[in-house]
């Protein structure tokens, strides 16, 4: 199996999943996803100095981890359909901080889908695995674009995020409810944000030395 099986496999799995328990929705994902394709890639093409954004950034997803939780949880009838013009933008930006980063996309998604009221915690789950996954492709494909050559190491990280994603699922979709969704989320975003400001090397970073065999 190679490392698009491992991707196919993945998106499958937890998409899937979700869809099937109830737990995505289409008409919130494409115009997201739509964005955010062409300008992950523009971001992964790109080589900058990541000092300044990364601190910006980091702040930003531990703001949004204070956030998270303190949420309350949102009822059915509060959430509301996504204005297609300004998902289109959200995803944008989404996914050129995404292809800047080496970061799938769904740190930066999943708040704005809960605080938004475009999704609750579980549909936040569904459409932020299937956003990962396009904005990764994407990243990566940007980075491969500049560099011309993918390391070796990626297909563990690969089966690594496999794995992850078929646990991730089994539990979102069964056992965990809402409140530890997005308590979990909150964990993540904490540990991305201080691994953002206090790393001095993001994995974008790591990947071109890789790519390049340094």
């Amino acid at each position: 199996m190679d490392l698009t099986d491992i991707l196919v496999l993945s998106i499958f799995i937890l998409v899937a999943a979700f869809y099937r328990a109830g737990f995505f929705s289409w008409s919130t994902f494409w115009p997201l996803a739509l964005g955010s394709i062409p300008f992950a890639f523009f971001g992964g093409f790109l080589t900058v100095s990541t000092s300044l954004y990364k601190v910006l950034v980091g702040l930003v997803l531990l703001f949004s981890a204070f956030r998270l939780l303190r949420y309350k949880q949102t009822v059915e009838n509060e959430l509301k359909k996504a204005p297609l013009p300004l998902a289109y933008l959200s995803g944008t930006g989404i996914g050129f901080l995404s292809g800047l980063t080496g970061v799938g996309g769904g740190i930066f998604l999943s708040p704005l889908l809960l605080f938004t009221g475009w999704a609750d915690a579980k549909k936040t789950s569904g459409i932020s695995a299937a956003f990962i996954l396009v904005n990764s492709v994407s990243g990566l494909l940007g980075h491969v674009s500049s560099v011309q050559h993918i390391p070796g190491e990626i297909v563990f990280f690969a089966v690594a995020a496999l794995i992850g994603g078929i646990i991730g699922t089994r539990l979102g979709t069964r056992r965990v409810g809402g409140i530890g969704i997005r308590r979990l989320l909150a964990v993540v975003l904490i540990n991305a944000g201080l691994k953002m400001m206090f790393t001095n090397q993001p994995a974008s970073s790591w990947l071109n030395h890789s790519m390049r065999g340094e």
